[in-house]
């Protein structure tokens, strides 16, 4: 396809079904992969799938997964001349990608300036708003719950407030009024410092009910950029993803294709590459506000390869190692159909509490149309030392319509004994008569649970 030279051995500093899922691309690309795996992790099929697999410590991630300079040893120990950081762990590291350079290696990602530009919340959005991208009204970073009183002030309540270093939702709080705000400021620093490393704070103008829309991102290292299209990813809990689709119901077209040009003009004009997620709120009467960059891999990622055909993973890697997007994607994406993933999580569906043991049944579905991703199979245990996602179920059908019964249905055949999970709690969601008609917003998984109670 081109003459640029491939990686031939990949480190994939990763675990888990993002670890399989690039196992699966590599090995189908010809290129040789590296697994590595905490004590925790030792009997996961993705360590029997890759060509070889290294230990790397005890299951604390801290001293395992995000392990820096143990993953670079064992990318010199086995000869890897690439490193696919996968999503989470060090995947939006920029010191990390630095040094995966510095040792002479591809890192299969972003530029590590674009991952440091990007990576801290408000710095992004103030660079973003210089580039023209609609925001929601904020502040910059602030150092006391003083400021933040008389941010909120400036700002008008209601608010929400974010750690600047962080991600999935963790230490997001609203406030709706000054006491409110007292107490959210005084938990969520505690919450960032645990998380993140660093308390830093900002305020967000708080949009009611809005929808949560991703456009994926590919680039090359020559100024063309391509947008795959969109996701809606509003059904979360506690500001965690449950259920994504593409590509979203309900939004007019036109507001949508003129947001791709804007990213595709705004994103070739400062020269981003590789990979990327441009995350936005929606609402029909402010229209899209930029959220945040997530310059990676994204978990939810299967949805856009379902309805355009495209392996996200290949291009990735091809356009790391300096590919021409004409190469990559000779033609404009097209999208068919629609597609819905479920994320199943180990974790009781009613006060969603993790679930760790032993899966002792651990049956997915297959089927015209279904899609399952998973780091796991039966006999494996999950721990508590990581993210308790143990699949995702990825239903591909000719519409929306047919893409949820394919999904309900794939759900009722999925057998899992040994640790509860909220495949119960994913069946109310896609039965929910306002899920079903695509009245959707970030607070509809609430809607759902109220509906139970």
């Amino acid at each position: 396809m081109s003459a640029v030279q491939l990686p031939r051995r990949v480190l994939v500093a990763n675990r888990g079904a993002v670890a399989a899922r690039v196992i699966r691309t590599l090995r189908r690309m010809g290129i040789e992969s590296v697994a590595v795996y905490s004590e925790a992790d030792a009997d996961l099929p993705y360590v029997r799938a890759a060509d070889r697999a290294v230990a790397i410590g005890p299951a604390p991630a801290q001293q395992s997964y995000l392990n820096q300079a143990h993953l670079l040893e064992v990318a010199r120990e086995t000869g890897a001349d690439a490193v696919h950081p996968g999503y989470g762990f060090l995947s939006e590291n920029a010191g990390f990608a630095e040094a995966v350079q510095q040792q002479g290696l591809c890192f299969i990602g972003p530029s590590p300036r674009w991952i440091r530009t990007l990576g801290h919340k408000t710095q992004a959005r103030e660079f973003m708003a210089g580039q023209g991208m609609p925001q929601a009204a904020s502040s910059p970073v602030l150092a006391s719950s003083d400021e933040a009183l008389a941010a909120a002030a400036r700002i008008g309540y209601p608010v929400l407030v974010k750690p600047a270093g962080g991600g999935g939702g963790i230490g997001m709080l609203p406030a709706r009024n000054a006491d409110e705000l007292a107490a959210a400021w005084a938990k969520a620093s505690g919450i960032a410092a645990k998380f993140f490393g660093t308390a830093e704070l900002y305020l967000e103008k708080l949009i009611e009910a809005p929808r949560h829309i991703e456009f994926q991102v590919l680039a090359d290292r020559h100024g063309e950029v391509r947008i795959l299209y969109e996701r809606d990813c509003s059904v979360q809990r506690r500001h965690q993803k449950v259920v994504e689709e593409a590509r979203p119901a309900g939004i007019p077209e036109a507001q949508l294709a003129d947001m791709r040009v804007l990213l595709s003009g705004l994103l070739s004009r400062i020269g981003y590459d590789v990979i990327g997620t441009v995350e936005m709120l929606y609402t029909p009467q402010d229209g899209f506000v930029f959220l945040e960059m997530n310059t990676r891999l994204q978990v939810e990622h299967a949805v856009t390869e379902e309805i355009t055909g495209i392996d996200i993973v290949e291009a990735q890697i091809r356009l790391a190692a300096g590919a021409h997007m004409r190469e990559v994607l000779p033609n404009p994406p097209q999208a068919s159909g629609h597609a819905i993933e479920a994320r199943i999580y180990a974790e009781d569906p009613v006060r969603f509490l993790p679930s760790p043991g032993p899966l002792a049944r651990f049956e997915l579905p297959t089927g015209d149309g279904i899609r399952v991703e998973t780091g796991y199979a039966q006999g494996a245990s999950v721990t508590p030392f990581y993210d308790p996602m143990i699949a995702k179920l990825v239903a591909h059908g000719r519409d929306r319509t047919d893409a949820i019964a394919r999904l309900q249905a794939a759900l009722a055949r999925t057998h899992i004994e040994g640790v509860k999970t909220n495949i119960p709690f994913i069946q109310r969601i896609l039965a929910h008569a306002d899920f079903v008609a695509g009245h959707i917003d970030t607070g509809i998984a609430q809607r759902v649970l109220n509906t139970q109670a």
